[in-house]
């Protein structure tokens, strides 16, 4: 399949010209199954020069982590990445795969039904049937691959598997092996094998790790953007990225766009205003970087599919709509309230705004 009819292309192909030109700069030892230097993989991470080649930055936001996460996978500790929905766990763990193996899509992604057998290996039982346990039959888990290859698996939302899907990574991270006792082997882990699980803070109802679990983990913890600059960067950046992928046939938001939109998803978000002098009643949505990212991109998919390809308070309103409101009476009373108690207020920058969400909340 041509690279231009797929959909979402894995990290490794989106930048592969970034990751070729700092392989072919390299001038810091590679470690055992790496394709390049920690230094190279945090210049990958977090931008900078490679020759003549501008890498841009993957993950915006505090270096020393990860130069923490990045140290972390040199030794032979696994990598929790921790934090609020929408802080870029997955995009930094995809990246981290894609610079250090070139490869990022040994992915396993926890839900409730996720089994302890796509965590280790299960088997094609027609040829099981047919012709008994054996090493065509089996089809190995992401993990199992990662540790003949000797490379990283990537374990998304690891607090949404079962506790006993999550002890049979246990033993795996503890032993640095996987048993086959249909075959009588046990498959050891080549030199540069590791594990990076995410897990959403707000996930710890759903089954939270054990502490055993936890002790074969080094964990960083990913913070929602400190400031509203920083905030309006990452989103400005990621959907720049997102337009160059999708046809939208729309202009960039403007920086007023994206400004407001920070804006009200930090005020929700923390239950205050900015200036810190009102206090407000929060959503039931968590209101992340990320879902600020996919409203201004749905915002340009309207404008440009129905308008004349410049987001319009109206584009803005509806995507604003759909993000706060997921509960119709607690959301929508909150949201009403932030509309009438702050942004009516504002004065005439954000009055165009105001009328569009507040007809849309009623209708």
């Amino acid at each position: 399949m041509e690279e231009q009819n797929v959909q979402r292309l894995p990290a490794e192909q989106l930048f592969q010209n970034e990751i070729d030109a700092l392989i072919a700069e390299e001038k810091y030892p590679v470690p055992a199954g790496w394709r390049m230097s920690p230094r190279s993989v945090l210049t990958y991470i977090c931008g900078g020069r490679a020759g003549g080649v501008e890498i841009t930055p993957k993950y915006i936001g505090h270096k020393r982590l990860v130069e923490i996460a990045i140290s972390t996978l040199v030794t032979d500790r696994a990598l929790l990445l921790i934090g609020e929905p929408g802080t870029a766990k997955s995009w930094l763990s995809e990246h981290l795969t894609a610079a250090i193996n070139g490869d990022s899509t040994c992915v396993i992604q926890g839900t409730a039904g996720t089994t302890e057998e796509q965590i280790r290996y299960s088997w094609n039982y027609a040829m099981l049937i047919a012709g008994g346990p054996s090493r065509e039959a089996m089809l190995p888990s992401p993990i199992y691959r990662a540790m003949e290859r000797g490379t990283i698996a990537r374990v998304e939302e690891i607090s949404r598997c079962a506790s006993e899907v999550q002890d049979a990574l246990i033993s795996i991270l503890s032993e640095k092996r996987i048993s086959v006792p249909e075959l009588g082997i046990e498959v050891p882990a080549r030199k540069g094998f590791s594990i990076i699980a995410t897990a959403n803070t707000r996930d710890k109802g759903v089954n939270e790790m054990s502490a055993a679990l936890k002790r074969r983990f080094n964990i960083v913890v990913l913070p929602a953007p400190e400031s509203l600059e920083e905030e309006m960067h990452i989103v400005k950046t990621r959907v720049g990225q997102l337009a160059d992928n999708l046809d939208l046939n729309a202009g960039l938001p403007e920086q007023e766009v994206v400004e407001k939109v920070c804006t009200i998803f930090r005020e929700l978000r923390a239950g205050m205003t900015l200036d810190g002098k009102q206090k407000l009643k929060p959503p039931s949505g968590v209101l992340s970087t990320a879902e600020a990212i996919s409203l201004l991109a749905n915002s340009m998919a309207l404008a440009g599919s129905f308008g004349d390809g410049q987001i319009t308070d109206c584009d803005l309103a509806a995507g604003l709509q759909g993000a706060v409101v997921k509960d119709e009476d607690k959301d929508g009373k909150a949201w009403e309230e932030y509309l009438e108690n702050i942004m009516k207020k504002r004065g005439s920058k954000w009055l165009s705004l105001y009328q569009e969400c507040k007809e849309l909340n009623h209708s």
